[in-house]
């Protein structure tokens, strides 16, 4: 059975790329947002008529008074989408060659930030006896990237971080999926993507021949947000072109 709108969704990093996809096609399926972002004034565009707040996901006062303000102002959230992540130095390094402090930033967004942002979210969840949690994952924390460690290791974490959330909360009536994408075109990936011969080759590594465009792993998200998929939990939704088929 599909959810009734309108739902209160809670989107983390809404602000560009594919947390900015995601909110609009949420937008369209009639939910009120609340985003969360570090850009304050990106956070309040994506949220349109909902509510926009700068935060950092990894601050756990920032993360509790961010949902205060988003649950006194639209109520109870139904959906949760863990979207916020970062992949550290434009450089690539191997783990030896990565800075401590790079590996904690990265973990304490794609890790500390899913869980914190979980945790509030679940505390209202529970007694309701409702609700869903999607976190976007990477194909790299299933089969790491090249020289990025800290990222791979981060979204292998935050997939499981989804499905130790599913089998946990079951039985309170909670879901809680992972969608993970490929490579997508987005800010974060502008740097690599500008380059014509690191683009073509990155593309000639996917089957489908070119990279995901935002809006289309925010489809995915917007399915899993629908309750159209009642029935799926635990489950890591691969968008990436056919990419891991290596």
């Amino acid at each position: 059975m599909v959810d009734q709108a309108p739902r209160v969704a809670v989107v983390t990093g809404g602000g560009s790329g594919i947390g900015l996809a995601t909110c609009k096609r949420l937008r369209r399926e009639g939910f009120r947002l609340g985003v969360l972002d570090l850009d304050p004034a990106g956070a309040s565009e994506a949220a349109a008529d909902g509510l926009g707040l700068g935060v950092d996901v990894a601050v756990a006062s920032e993360v509790s008074e961010a949902f205060a303000a988003v649950e006194e102002t639209l109520g109870p959230v139904d959906v949760l989408i863990n979207n916020a992540g970062i992949t550290g130095s434009l450089e690539a390094t191997r783990l030896h060659e990565t800075p401590v402090d790079e590996w904690d930033r990265v973990m304490g967004v794609n890790v500390r930030g899913a869980y914190l942002c979980s945790r509030v979210a679940l505390s209202s969840m529970v007694p309701r006896r409702s609700g869903h949690i999607i976190t976007v994952a990477s194909v790299a924390g299933m089969d790491p990237f090249p020289a990025r460690s800290a990222y791979s290791v981060s979204k292998a974490a935050a997939l499981l971080l989804a499905r130790s959330i599913a089998l946990d909360y079951a039985g309170d009536g909670i879901r809680s999926n992972a969608v993970c994408p490929g490579m997508a075109e987005t800010p974060m990936t502008k740097w690599r993507l500008d380059q014509p011969d690191l683009r073509a080759a990155i593309e000639t590594s996917i089957p489908i021949g070119r990279v995901a465009q935002p809006e289309e792993v925010a489809e995915a998200i917007a399915l899993l947000a629908s309750g159209r998929l009642a029935y799926m939990t635990g489950h890591g939704l691969v968008v990436d072109g056919g990419w891991s088929l290596r």
